[in-house]
């Protein structure tokens, strides 16, 4: 009896302790033994270097332009799925790394022959399938980010469609000719993003490729992601690359990343459609951080509600062109400048009556190339649009200027000096190349941009 007692108690225990370690690795999400094996065959590979230089498949040729940053760097591809270094021990020791190849890319994880181990559903990013790959442990971010202007780009798409005489996105893109969505593709989309370029991949701008040896990134790196892809404005002023400017203020003295104005919320998007990044309700302000902006000083008290905050606290800026559809690119070469006009956001930023403007790349004709040789709305919208540049200082030209004596920047002591209009003694106008005039437009430009130049719509007493 005391016998069949302890052998009963003992498989009570053997059965709980089974039972445990099945629970254990749920909790840790331990693979499965059939990942486990697959793993085998597919990290044996991408992480031997010479392997990998010897069954590399070439790029094949490159297709329209390079986006908004120009030609994207080229990379080996062995280079781009190569495992090594620090990061790839961070990952293998991962969650990520844990989860096993197969479970994320798909394909035949058994087999060490490059056909069949990528074959049938195979993945190269997973992402691409975030729904499927992503949503079950990451549910809440992928439901917002599948329409996030992060993703989609749908301002981008909005200008497209609307200038082609369709309603706005998403319908409208679904309208457009398989040419024009091609021409999107090739050019436009290079550089919106799914979850991977962030936190796994260098972004394609940036050659594309494993980041790190495939370790996940919880916060993507401001100079290997963020400003790799948002290179022509937001890095190019931000760092002041341009000759005459300096890095912004947000830099140089608090040592701001992007993340510390553009939180993950933004980024990863609510799930609604916005097609205009002003209207994103996440966006940061500038008086999210500087309080009582509207008593700071006279400057503002006097024009808080006229002019835009860029418009004072902005240097030059770029304004892109040239690297956009086509053979030959945008009409208009990329080129610095500092413009004021009337503000054509009068519902996202009704406030303004002023605002800093930049010449956008799209023309009438930018998309000869993909079967549509005149956007048949193209002055729907103006040519020059509402623009932040991320390059602020505290003293620009337009509200000081620099003594060349000591070096320092001295404040204006009222607004006629650096941005208010006034005729000179020659009959030539102080301060008039600031602003948007008809006269700045192309021809082609006129009609849609009459909304937002000054002419007619300055103080009289300024004299023009």
């Amino acid at each position: 009896m005391k016998k069949n007692l302890l052998l009963f108690v003992a498989s009570v225990l053997s059965f709980l302790f089974i039972i445990a370690c099945s629970e254990k690795k749920n909790v840790n999400q331990v693979v499965t033994p059939q990942a486990e094996n697959s793993v085998e065959s597919c990290v044996s590979c991408h992480t031997d270097y010479e392997l990998l230089k010897t069954v590399y498949t070439p790029d094949p040729p490159v297709v329209g332009g390079g986006g908004c940053g120009g030609d994207a760097p080229h990379i080996e591809p062995y280079d781009r799925v190569f495992m090594g270094g620090d990061g790839y021990t961070l990952f293998k020791n991962s969650t990520h790394g844990r989860l096993g190849c197969v479970s994320c890319h798909n394909g035949d994880g058994s087999s060490s022959e490059k056909g069949v181990a990528h074959s049938g559903n195979f993945i190269a990013k997973p992402s691409h399938k975030a729904s499927e790959k992503c949503g079950a442990c990451h549910a809440s971010i992928v439901n917002g980010a599948t329409n996030s202007l992060h993703e989609q780009g749908w301002g981008q798409k909005s200008m497209v469609v609307l200038r082609s005489g369709l309603d706005n996105v998403p319908t409208g893109f679904d309208q457009l000719s398989a040419q024009m969505k091609d021409g999107y593709e090739h050019n436009c989309a290079s550089c919106h993003a799914s979850c991977g370029d962030c936190h796994v991949n260098r972004p394609h701008a940036g050659g594309g490729g494993l980041y790190k040896g495939h370790s996940f990134q919880k916060t993507p790196d401001m100079r290997d992601h963020c400003t790799t892809c948002h290179v022509s404005r937001g890095g190019h002023a931000y760092f002041g690359v341009a000759i005459g400017t300096v890095p912004d203020v947000h830099l140089t003295k608090a040592g701001f990343t992007c993340m510390n104005c553009h939180n993950k919320n933004e980024i990863h998007g609510d799930g609604n459609i916005y097609d205009q990044r002003y209207k994103m309700p996440l966006k940061p302000e500038c008086d999210d951080c500087h309080s009582n902006v509207a008593t700071a000083n006279p400057f503002h008290t006097k024009h808080i509600d006229t002019f835009s905050c860029n418009v004072c606290h902005s240097q030059d800026y770029n304004n892109c062109g040239s690297c956009h559809v086509g053979a030959e690119g945008a009409r208009i070469a990329s080129h610095q400048k500092f413009k004021i006009g009337m503000n054509p956001l009068t519902e996202t930023k009704a406030k303004y009556k002023f605002a800093l403007l930049r010449e956008s790349p799209m023309a009438p004709d930018s998309w000869d190339n993909y079967g549509t040789p005149i956007l048949s709305n193209f002055d729907v919208r103006p040519t020059y649009k509402y623009t932040t540049p991320h390059n602020i200082i505290k003293i620009t030209t337009r509200t000081g200027y620099k003594d060349l004596t000591t070096g320092n920047w001295v404040v204006f002591s009222n607004c006629t000096e650096g941005c208010h209009i006034s005729k000179n003694s020659d009959d030539t106008f102080k301060n008039k190349e600031l602003y948007l005039f008809d006269e700045d437009l192309l021809n082609w430009e006129k009609a849609a941009s009459q909304g937002v130049i000054v002419d007619g719509k300055l103080p009289s007493s300024w004299g023009l």
